[in-house]
């Protein structure tokens, strides 16, 4: 079969692997419909999660057909049309139990690399480097889906294809910020970042009842996409100082919930943007951690910080005294999709939550190469590519 491939830094081939197999009772192989680029995608291209080999296949958000069922899966048949949570997990561990789906104790194969890196092995993702399991990833025509009882859900039918496919990743990643960044009724929620992930975060905390949301970023595209198709407000933070702006629209106290979904190759305008450049490229920190600190900042006294963006080890100036001293709770976690996908499907198939705006740029898999350099370098006023291999 046809797959996209990493083969170096900032260096991507499609060329043709084998076929997946039915692996495990409790397997199923997926024809992949539709697979979408994700801005932590970029991070593993430009060579900063250092675990990737030549030839890993990328791609964690995808919709497609099932075409094999293993012995052992109850819940799927061969032509359903499934949306598949990128982080894998068993269903039975302690974690799992606890519906802490990226920390499954089974996902991940590769335990050794990530409890050397960060002390404990989260669970596994779909093309996600050899850190998060060495899975092979979604950009490809087939691909095995592990523990498909748990990790598969069916698409109702009213809900189109390209909607389903954000509730893959984007979707549930953005909810799970506002759920447990803990947003309520009457808040005021700020967002860094106005990506796909971002998007999520805002409609989420719209829907939970937050009076004012607002979201950060720079690209005008992505700022009309927000207050078109998100019903959030906008901050350039290229225009205005985004702290005195926030404290204004709060009457000095601050956002009650401040989301990060940037990540580790956050962009600013200050001097710090310069300073952990450098210190990155040096590799004297692995991430730049801009909009983490801005965030903090900005939060209200007793407020919560929720970090949504992929970050993979160290960081400098973080400040660690803001959060103590103004009693803020900070979180984070890759997504725990499993909690919430069925209930991101309802909402799509009620039209509360609408996704296909951010699918800006489709193509054929063949074109792999030229879809993630049109994503990674913001051309076209892309928000994401989607591959139809």
């Amino acid at each position: 079969m046809k797959a996209l491939t990493w083969r170096g830094i900032n260096s991507l081939e499609v060329e043709t692997i084998d076929d997946p197999a039915i692996l495990n009772g409790h397997d199923v192989i997926v024809k992949v419909e539709l697979t979408v680029t994700c801005g932590s995608d970029l991070h593993l291209l430009g060579g900063y999660i250092p675990t990737m080999r030549a030839g890993d296949v990328l791609g964690h958000e995808f919709v497609g057909e099932v075409v094999e069922v293993g012995s052992s899966v109850s819940k799927h048949q061969i032509g359903d049309r499934v949306v598949v949570c990128s982080f894998i997990a068993c269903g039975n561990c302690w974690f799992c139990k606890h519906e802490l789906y990226s920390l499954c104790d089974n996902g991940n194969n590769n335990d050794a690399i990530p409890e050397t890196l960060w002390g404990y092995a989260p669970g596994g993702c779909f093309g996600y480097s050899h850190a998060m399991g060495g899975w092979t990833g979604s950009h490809a025509e087939y691909i095995r889906v592990p523990y498909a009882d748990v990790g598969a859900f069916k698409v109702p039918d009213g809900v189109s294809s390209q909607r389903a496919l954000f509730a893959s990743d984007s979707a549930p990643t953005g909810w799970m910020g506002a759920d447990l960044g803990g947003v309520q009724p009457g808040d005021v929620v700020a967002v860094w970042g106005a990506g796909a992930v971002g998007q999520m975060a805002a409609r989420a905390a719209v829907l939970l009842g937050a009076e004012r949301v607002v979201v950060i970023d720079r690209y005008q595209y992505r700022l009309d996409q927000v207050q078109t198709h998100i019903e959030a407000d906008t901050l350039d933070y290229t225009r205005t100082s985004v702290l005195a702006e926030l404290k204004e629209m709060t009457g000095g106290r601050g956002p009650d919930v401040c989301i990060e979904a940037v990540g580790m190759e956050a962009h600013s305008t200050g001097p710090d943007y310069l300073y952990d450049q450098v210190k990155q490229q040096l590799r004297l920190q692995t991430d730049r951690p801009t909009a983490v600190r801005e965030a903090i900042m900005a939060c209200r006294k007793g407020g919560s910080v929720f970090v949504l963006g992929v970050f993979g080890g160290l960081v400098d100036k973080f400040p660690l005294g803001a959060v103590m001293n103004n009693g803020l709770t900070l979180r984070s976690a890759q997504q725990h999709g499993q909690r919430y996908v069925p209930m991101l499907l309802e909402r799509m198939a009620a039209d509360e939550l609408k996704t296909e705006h951010l699918a800006t740029h489709i193509m054929p898999l063949d074109e792999g190469p030229k879809g993630y350099d049109i994503f990674k370098n913001k051309k076209d006023n892309c928000v994401r590519t989607v591959f139809r291999p």
